[in-house]
């Protein structure tokens, strides 16, 4: 086979030149020979010549211009070639077209919800099954963290991301905020597994007014009585939802209470520790130190329930294998739920983060009833409907106050 030469010249013809123009490009990557052909609008390359493969044609997006010699930057071009990517040249310049992300952001990003949405529903539907065999909350949670932990420490030990280091100093900021999430952790899963999946999250739309109640009354941040009122819906539906509830008890209620108050201190304490590493570590940082957290309550709260009987009984109702299996895969969706909500909030604009989170809360409510046939009364579904009516409205208020705040940020700079 011919060797390819270091200088590549093209035959530039058009049906308006009178004459043959020349393209030519040395000190670059070897490319087999090129010819070109033009109409009045665009210019395609076309190979001449032996090779073992067509090269892609090269669409330009200017007009060509009669000169004796123009100089063509073709490096990317051919790089591009060599790996079957199609070419664009603008200006003057070739690089790679875009690829589908880029092309359909949309559908990329519509995606990253649909995986985040489906992830936690499955986990939800999977966690409150566990639950229905082996009752115990605390024993749960850890393995939740344990599972995304030693998927974290594998991810490191391959690079996948590569592990920031870590000092005193940044292991002091985020120690609050690992705490605060295993105690608003640990008390979800005891809220799930003593009353109905749907309730909890009712329970849980209640977060933005404490969210909004610390950054007034911890923060010392004015909030502007619009929120405040945009509140008010939330706490009239939850107050609805709970006097009805069928599967209302006083302990459900008041972990799933407590959990809003523990998360609504961890995004405090969050912003406090924001530091430059990439939200893949700080997350995983945060799950090592939120299993040793959570340990030793599992440890003496339910430990010798656990050695009597506990393991005992739920091997005995489904089998070693699916108990075994059931703990692994709600804490592997545990985490990845986790990890996909992080990355497709971090895609989006704080509007859309504020209608997706309402929305996979409505999500997560409806598909736990029709999954496991919970009745509710109407004054609870309609309570459940103001609340989270009134959750996207809060939501919408703060996202555009957000947006507002971060134009006027750009602008001043």
């Amino acid at each position: 086979m011919a060797s390819m030469p270091s200088s590549i010249q093209f035959s530039l013809q058009r049906s308006n030149f009178s004459s043959t123009h020349k393209v030519a490009s040395t000190n670059l990557v070897p490319l087999r020979s090129l010819s070109v052909v033009s109409n009045s609008k665009s210019f395609e390359l076309s190979p001449v010549g032996l090779s073992r493969k067509p090269l892609k044609l090269v669409k330009c997006s200017q007009l060509l211009k009669p000169r004796n010699t123009v100089d063509v930057f073709i490096t990317k071009a051919a790089a591009a070639d060599s790996e079957g990517h199609d070419i664009e040249i603008t200006d003057g310049y070739a690089k790679p077209t875009k690829g589908f992300p880029e092309k359909f952001p949309a559908l990329v990003t519509g995606f990253f919800f649909f995986t985040w949405y489906f992830l936690n529903v499955i986990f939800n539907i999977l966690n409150k099954k566990v639950y229905n065999y082996f009752p115990y909350p605390y024993f749960v949670s850890v393995v939740h963290l344990l599972v995304g932990v030693t998927y974290c420490l594998i991810s490191w030990s391959v690079g996948l991301p590569k592990r920031a280091p870590i000092n005193k100093e940044l292991l002091a900021l985020l120690t609050p905020v690992a705490f605060c999430h295993a105690l608003g952790h640990v008390m979800s899963n005891v809220s799930f597994a003593t009353v109905a999946v749907s309730f909890t999250h009712t329970i849980k739309a209640l977060e933005p007014f404490f969210s909004a109640a610390a950054s007034q009354f911890v923060l010392g941040h004015q909030i502007p009585i619009s929120l405040w009122l945009s509140l008010a819906p939330v706490v009239i539906g939850v107050s609805m939802a709970s006097l009805t509830e069928l599967s209302f008890n006083w302990t459900g209620f008041t972990s799933a209470m407590i959990s809003n108050i523990a998360f609504t201190y961890r995004s405090i304490y969050s912003k406090k520790a924001m530091t430059g590493m990439d939200s893949t570590n700080v997350y995983a940082y945060i799950s090592i130190m939120a299993l040793l957290f959570c340990l030793p309550p599992a440890i003496f709260i339910e430990g010798p329930q656990l050695m009597q009987y506990g393991f005992r009984d739920a091997i005995t109702k489904v089998g070693l294998y699916k108990f075994l299996s059931d703990l692994f895969w709600i804490g592997m969706f545990y985490h990845l739920y986790n990890q996909v909500a992080t990355n497709t909030l971090e895609r989006v604009a704080p509007l859309t983060h504020a209608v997706g989170n309402v929305l996979k809360r409505v999500f997560v409510i409806g598909f736990s009833i029709v999954v496991f046939g919970n009745k509710i009364s109407t004054q609870t579904g309609i309570g459940t409907a103001i609340a989270i009516a009134g959750v996207a409205i809060y939501s919408l208020i703060k996202a555009r106050m957000e947006e507002q705040k971060r134009k006027a940020a750009l602008a001043h700079a």
